[in-house]
């Protein structure tokens, strides 16, 4: 990609956000297998998209909390490969979490557990600031110029 022309290519939008978004799911569900599948008998979508199992009063929801948590840090990396722009991790990350909370209002409704904002609006910072850190040192990086030299 080049930088420096401004061409505006939608499909290449929506077929980033989409990428994104799976990613940010399968992240999610191997970490929520991995710390909440230990302590119940069934991982369903409602640990993905109800608001009421992320609460603080049992380790079952610390354990989803954690989850949505990593899944953020994962998701800056995410950042830095498919987005690759310091300016457009806010924009991508924002359209993420956007995107979760319509999925989680379908769902199950409007989200009224202070929990989920608070675990939710962290992920976002999370992995928005750090995507953006992150780009910005792959960014700055020097690029490595060889010398081709002839044998004379």
């Amino acid at each position: 990609m080049f930088y420096g022309a401004l061409v505006w290519d939608p499909w290449l939008i929506v077929a980033q956000i989409v990428c994104l978004q799976c990613l940010y799911y399968l992240t999610l569900g191997i970490l929520l297998a991995t710390l909440v599948g230990t302590r119940v008998s069934r991982i369903s979508l409602v640990y993905f998209f109800d608001y009421a199992t992320l609460t603080v009063s049992t380790a079952t929801g610390l354990c989803v909390i954690a989850s949505f948590l990593l899944t953020a840090l994962a998701g800056a990396g995410f950042l830095v490969y498919l987005i690759e722009r310091a300016k457009k991790c806010l924009d991508f990350a924002a359209t993420l979490y956007i995107l979760h909370l319509f999925i989680c209002i379908a769902y199950g409704g409007w989200p009224s557990s202070m929990t989920w904002w608070v675990v939710n609006g962290t992920g976002l910072v999370v992995m928005s600031l750090l995507g953006e850190y992150l780009c910005i040192k792959r960014e700055l990086r020097e690029i490595p110029i060889t010398r081709l030299r002839s044998n004379v």
